[in-house]
């Protein structure tokens, strides 16, 4: 049994976008979990407008189920926290996953939230991780 927790920080435009490593691991697993952060802007985090982040999130919760339904695989889903950190540590803990893999988007579009992001994820929690970034300009 292989338990697999998907953070989707971005999402592919389509499945054909997502590398063949990426869909081995995905057909691998037998248990998915996918987390979608809501990933505000730092001015609507600030005002507590997190609204259009959660509508957002929520939107690539549903393209990644999807791609994972066209794909045969049977996964279970989620709107995280607005802190990545603490997404994947309520995913962790309610999920148990064997590995981790990480959806973000182009570091020319990444926001605040994940700066560093990926090395406080290895020091905290130490669990197998995959990252799968988006081209630059999507």
């Amino acid at each position: 049994m292989f338990r697999l927790l998907v953070a989707a920080g971005a999402v592919a435009a389509d499945r054909a976008d997502v590398p063949i490593g990426v869909r081995l691991l995905v057909d691998a697993a037998s248990d998915v979990l996918v987390v979608a952060p809501t990933l505000p802007t730092r001015i609507d985090w600030i005002t507590s407008d997190t609204d259009s982040a959660k509508v957002q999130a929520d939107r690539r919760l549903r393209v990644v189920l999807g791609q994972l339904e066209e794909l045969g695989v049977d996964a279970e889903g989620t709107v995280a926290s607005d802190e990545p950190i603490e997404a994947l540590e309520d995913g962790i803990r309610d999920f148990s996953p064997d590995h981790l893999l990480i959806a973000m988007r182009a570091a020319d579009r990444a926001g605040w939230q994940e700066r560093h992001l990926l090395e406080e994820i290895q020091q905290r929690f130490g669990i197998p991780m995959t990252v799968f970034q988006l081209p630059a300009g999507r």
